[in-house]
C-alpha cells in the first residue's frame, strides 16, 4: 500500500513538472525521452509514466502530439491575441498587433481563411533565434468591408473575379443566376461576404461595374476603388451644392474687409480649373508692403454637419490621378462659388502682412474679405515677368518676387531643408494614353507662391496656438497642425551608409547640422548620375509630416508653428483651420482637443490613401507607356534592392522596372542586406544602388501594373563593366511637395 502511494506521488510529480516544462516553453516541441529524463527518468517504467501522463494531458486538451511523435503544449493552452491581418501575395500574412513587439507571420495554411484587413484572433506557435515569430489563426473576428477590383470571367454558371491587387491570392466567385447581366472581361468592384472552410474561394457580393478592362476612364476609376476612394458625389450632394446661391449680399460686403481696389492676382498652373488661393500687394512707403494672401472662402458656404461637409469630411482630399482630379468639393463649389476667377468678387479668408525690406512683419491681421482678381497668370508668364522684368503688373510681381526670395533665403537659414525634384509628368491623348514624359522643375514664379502660402500657414498657426492673457502671458489653445518630426538615429545610419558607396559622407547625427548637410550633399549631387538615387533615399530617411493637435514643429520647413490653411477647395484640414481661425478671431472657447485630434488622424490616413493611388496612376501610365516597347534597350540606374530582385530606373524617362535575381544569366545571384548589394556566387560579381545597367523590356502586365526587364551582359554572363571596389563608385560623373 505504501509503495502504490509512493508511486502515485512520483508520477504526481511527473506530471506537474511535465506541464510545468510544456507551459514554460509553449513553443518547443518535446521527445518522450526528452520528457521522461527531465521529469525523473528514461527508464523503461519512467517513459512508461511518463507516456501515460502524455495520453492524459493530451486526452485533457493540454499537449498535442506534433510531427515526429514529439509533444508540446496545445495551441487551445497559448496565450491570445488580437491584431489585423496584412497579405502578402503568396497567400501567406502578417498579423498586425500592438500586444507584440513585433508582426506574427502565418503561413497560408493556418490562416483559417483570413484576408486583408480582417480583425483576427491568433496565437503564437513558435519563435526563431532571431526573435521572428510564427504563428496560427484561431478565428475571424471581423470580417473587413475592404472592395476589391478586378476582371470577371463568366462561364455558365458561375463567374470568378481575378483580382488585381497581389493582396487576394485567390479568385471570388459570385453567382451566376444572381448576376446575368455580367460579361467577361468587365471590370468590377466586389466584397467577400464568405469564405467557409473547406471551400477553395470566397464568395462576393457585386458593388460596381467600372467598364471594359483596358478602357482609360475604367482603370482610373479601378484604381479609386482599389484604395477605397470615390470616383462619383451622389445626387444629394450634388443637388445640395446646386442649391447655394452665389450672390454676394449687402451684409457680406459690410462684415468683410474690402480690398477690390487692391491689385490682386493669382498665378497657377496652365491647366489649373480652380485658383483658391490670391496674392494682393500694395506699396505704402519706401520698403514697406502691404501682402495680402486670400483664400477661398470655402466654410462660408459650407456649414459644419451639412452633407456637404460630411463628404468632404470623409474625402479628407482631392485626388490627383495623372489624367484628372477628383475633387473634396462638388464642382458647384470647386470650380465656381469658391474658385478666386479673374475679374470677378469673391469671398475669402485673408492672412494681410505689413512687411519691410528686411522681412520684419510690422503688422498682420487676419480675417474674411471681398476680392477682384485683376489678373491670372500661369506660372509661365509670371516666370517671363521675372526673368525680363516686363508684362502686366511687372512692379507687382517683381516686389513679390523679390520678397519671396528673401523669405526662401531666411528659411534656409534657419535651417529648412530643400527637397526640390522634377516630377515625371505624361503627355497624353484624348483618350488618355501616354505618348510621352516630360518633367516639371519648380522655377522662382513657383516659389513666388510658395513662400507666401508658407507664410500664412505658418503665422495663422501661431496666431491659433496661443492667446495672450490680460496678464501677457501665452495661454495655449487647441489647434491642427502639419507638423515633422527630425529623423532617426537609425533611418540616418542607415542613409549614411548607402552615399558612402557614391563616395559622400553625411557627418551630421542631430538638430539643424542634419539640415545643413544635407542641403549640402543635394546640392552636390545635382546634376549627376546618382542625384535621383540619393535625393530619393533622403527622402526616405525623414519622417512624413502629418496632422495632429500635438505640435512638435516641422523640422523639413523649420517652423516652430505650422499648419494648413491655404487649401479648402482641396485639403479638410485646411477647412478646420479655417473654422479654428473664426472661432478664436471672435474670442470663442477653446475648441474640443480630442475631437480635433480624431479628425486630424483621420485626415492623415485619407491622405496617405490618396497619395498611394496617384502612385498607382503613374505607375499604371508608365506601364502602358512601354506596352508598345517590348524588346527595346534602355540604360538605367539600379534604384532598389530587394531578396528577389533589383529595381532599375531608366535614365531618360525615369520609369521603374524590376529585373528579377533567378533571371540573371550566367551565375546564381543573392540579395546581401547587410552590405545592400547582389551579388553572383561564381563570378563574385556585384550591383548595388546607383550602378549603371542597361536592360531590356521583357513584359508590360496593365493588370499588376508591373514593367520587368531583361538585364543585359556584355559578356552573356555578368555585369556590364566589372568594377574594382578599391575604385571611386560608378556614376560620378556628369549627365549630358506635400509639406
Amino acid at each position: 500500500m505504501t509503495r502504490n502511494r509512493k508511486k502515485t506521488a512520483i508520477s504526481t510529480d511527473r506530471a506537474s513538472f511535465i506541464l510545468h516544462l510544456l507551459r514554460e516553453s509553449p513553443n518547443h516541441k518535446f521527445t518522450l525521452r526528452h520528457l521522461a529524463s527531465a521529469s525523473g527518468g528514461a527508464s523503461a517504467d519512467g517513459r512508461a509514466q511518463t507516456r501515460e501522463i502524455l495520453d492524459r494531458l493530451t486526452a485533457e486538451g493540454v499537449a498535442e502530439v506534433c510531427e515526429g511523435d514529439k509533444y508540446r503544449l496545445s495551441s487551445r493552452q497559448l496565450p491570445r491575441h488580437i491584431g489585423v491581418v496584412e497579405m502578402i501575395s503568396t497567400g501567406s500574412m502578417y498579423v498586425r498587433t500592438d500586444e507584440l513587439d513585433s508582426d506574427v507571420y502565418v503561413d497560408q495554411r493556418n490562416s483559417a481563411n483570413a484576408l486583408d484587413g480582417d480583425r483576427v484572433e491568433f496565437i503564437v506557435t513558435r519563435t526563431s533565434r532571431q526573435g521572428k515569430l510564427d504563428g496560427e489563426i484561431l478565428r475571424i473576428i471581423a470580417r473587413s468591408d475592404r472592395r476589391y477590383v478586378g476582371v470577371a470571367q463568366v462561364a455558365a454558371h458561375e463567374i470568378f473575379v481575378k483580382v488585381d491587387s497581389r493582396k487576394m491570392p485567390v479568385d471570388i466567385y459570385l453567382p451566376r443566376k444572381r448576376y446575368p447581366g455580367l460579361t467577361s472581361g468587365q471590370k468590377v468592384v466586389v466584397r467577400v461576404t464568405e469564405w467557409p472552410q473547406g471551400s477553395k474561394s470566397p464568395t462576393g457580393e457585386l458593388l460596381d461595374v467600372l467598364g471594359m478592362a483596358g478602357e482609360n476612364d475604367t482603370e482610373m476609376h479601378a484604381i479609386l476603388a482599389e484604395f477605397n476612394l470615390p470616383y462619383r458625389f451622389d445626387e444629394e450632394v450634388e443637388a445640395a451644392a446646386a442649391a447655394i446661391p452665389g450672390t454676394i449680399t449687402a451684409g457680406d460686403y459690410a462684415e468683410r474687409r474690402d480690398f477690390r481696389a487692391t491689385t490682386t492676382f493669382t498665378i497657377d498652373p496652365a491647366d489649373a480649373k480652380d485658383f483658391d488661393d490670391a496674392l494682393s500687394v500694395r506699396k505704402l512707403r519706401d520698403g514697406v508692403w502691404e501682402v495680402g494672401v486670400h483664400i477661398a472662402d470655402v466654410t462660408h458656404y459650407v456649414r459644419p454637419g451639412s452633407i456637404i461637409d460630411n463628404e468632404a469630411r470623409d474625402r479628407g482630399t482631392s485626388v490627383y490621378l495623372v489624367d484628372r482630379t477628383v475633387p473634396m468639393l462638388p464642382e458647384r463649389l470647386s470650380n465656381e462659388l469658391c474658385s478666386l476667377r479673374p475679374h470677378e468678387e469673391s469671398l475669402c479668408f485673408s492672412a494681410v502682412f505689413t512687411i519691410d525690406e528686411n522681412l520684419e512683419i510690422l503688422d498682420e491681421w487676419f480675417g474674411r474679405t471681398v476680392i477682384h482678381s485683376d489678373r491670372r497668370f500661369t506660372y509661365a508668364e509670371a516666370q517671363e515677368i521675372i526673368e525680363s522684368g516686363k508684362g502686366d503688373y511687372a512692379d507687382e510681381v517683381l516686389s513679390l518676387h523679390r520678397l519671396a526670395q528673401a523669405l526662401r533665403r531666411q528659411r534656409f537659414k534657419n535651417g529648412a531643408i530643400g527637397f526640390d525634384r522634377a516630377e515625371a509628368r505624361f503627355i497624353l491623348d484624348e483618350k488618355g494614353k501616354p505618348l510621352g514624359v516630360y518633367f516639371k522643375e519648380q522655377k522662382e514664379s513657383n516659389q513666388l507662391i510658395e513662400e507666401f502660402m508658407l507664410l500664412a500657414n505658418r503665422r495663422v498657426a501661431e496666431f491659433c496656438a496661443r492667446r495672450k492673457s490680460s496678464g501677457g502671458r501665452n495661454i495655449a489653445r487647441p489647434m491642427v497642425f502639419r507638423v515633422h518630426d527630425a529623423p532617426t538615429e537609425e533611418k540616418l545610419d542607415k542613409f549614411r551608409s548607402f552615399i558612402l558607396r557614391f563616395g559622400y559622407q553625411f557627418k551630421a547625427n542631430k538638430g539643424r547640422a542634419i539640415a545643413k548637410e544635407m542641403n549640402k550633399l543635394l546640392a552636390e549631387v545635382k546634376g549627376r548620375n546618382e542625384e535621383n538615387v540619393v535625393s530619393t533615399l533622403a527622402v526616405r530617411s525623414m519622417a512624413k509630416a502629418f496632422y495632429t493637435t500635438d505640435n512638435i514643429g516641422h523640422y523639413g520647413l523649420a517652423f516652430p508653428f505650422y499648419t494648413h490653411f491655404t487649401s479648402p477647395i482641396r485639403r479638410y484640414p485646411d477647412m478646420m483651420v479655417h473654422r479654428l481661425l473664426a472661432r478664436y478671431l471672435e474670442g470663442g472657447k477653446p475648441a474640443n482637443r480630442t475631437e480635433l485630434e480624431k479628425a486630424a488622424a483621420y485626415a492623415s490616413d485619407r491622405e496617405i490613401l490618396a497619395a498611394e493611388a496617384e502612385r498607382a496612376s503613374i505607375k499604371y501610365k508608365m506601364v502602358e507607356f512601354m506596352q508598345d516597347k517590348l524588346g527595346q534597350e534602355f540604360d538605367g540606374h539600379v534604384s532598389g534592392l530587394t531578396e528577389w530582385g533589383m529595381y532599375v530606373e531608366l535614365d531618360e524617362t525615369h520609369i521603374e522596372g524590376m529585373t528579377f535575381l533567378r533571371d540573371i544569366p550566367g551565375d546564381f545571384f543573392q540579395f546581401d542586406e547587410q552590405r545592400y548589394e547582389v551579388y553572383g556566387h561564381r563570378t563574385g560579381r556585384r550591383f548595388t544602388l546607383g550602378d549603371a545597367v542597361r536592360v531590356r523590356i521583357r513584359r508590360a502586365d496593365l493588370q499588376k501594373r508591373q514593367l520587368d526587364f531583361e538585364l543585359l551582359l556584355p559578356d552573356g554572363s555578368g555585369s556590364r563593366q566589372k568594377r574594382d571596389r578599391s575604385e571611386q563608385p560608378a556614376g560620378r560623373g556628369k549627365q549630358g511637395r506635400r509639406r
